[in-house]
């Protein structure tokens, strides 16, 4: 089930420093990232993380998006999971999968339980997901680079047909 075209579900969550926040709350300021994750032991999570946290200050200051990174681990081990890797912004934990299954879905895993299935989606202020990329396995990602790119470009407005 593809949300791209669609109204992103509403979810809020416990983040790292103890506040809780919902994507109604950052729509309010600007576009938001919400990021899927496996779970705090997924190493390409990991690192998928870490690209979006390089570039958050640029995605926050000159185009007033929000990062929501949602792992799909209990408080314990996200808080763990965000020290190891000194990640600039806070990560959400998503113990249940709760969060995971309304956007991309959930899977059962020997090693971690029920687990989110990686995504990425980019929910404008309206509350429309005008990205989406769920992965096909586990080393399918799209880096924060990119998403800055496109956030930069409008939405990717200049990748469109120039009518030529």
């Amino acid at each position: 089930m593809s949300l791209e075209g669609s109204q992103a579900p509403e979810f809020e969550l416990e983040t790292t420093n103890g506040a809780t926040v919902s994507l109604s709350e950052t729509l309010a300021d600007g576009p938001t990232v919400v990021s899927i994750n496996r779970g705090h032991w997924c190493s390409f999570c990991a690192e998928q993380i870490a690209t979006f946290s390089r570039v958050y200050e640029d995605l926050q200051f000159n185009h007033d998006v929000d990062v929501l990174p949602v792992v799909t681990s209990d408080d314990a081990d996200v808080a763990a999971m965000k020290e190891r890797f000194d990640y600039r912004f806070p990560l959400l934990a998503d113990p249940d999968g709760a969060v995971a299954e309304q956007y991309s879905g959930t899977e059962q895993t020997d090693l971690g339980g029920v687990t989110g299935i990686s995504a990425i989606y980019v929910v404008d202020e309206d509350g429309e997901v005008v990205f989406e990329h769920v992965a096909e396995d586990l080393t399918d990602r799209v880096y924060g680079n990119y998403i800055r790119y496109f956030v930069a470009d409008e939405y990717g407005g200049a990748l469109e047909d120039p009518g030529f």
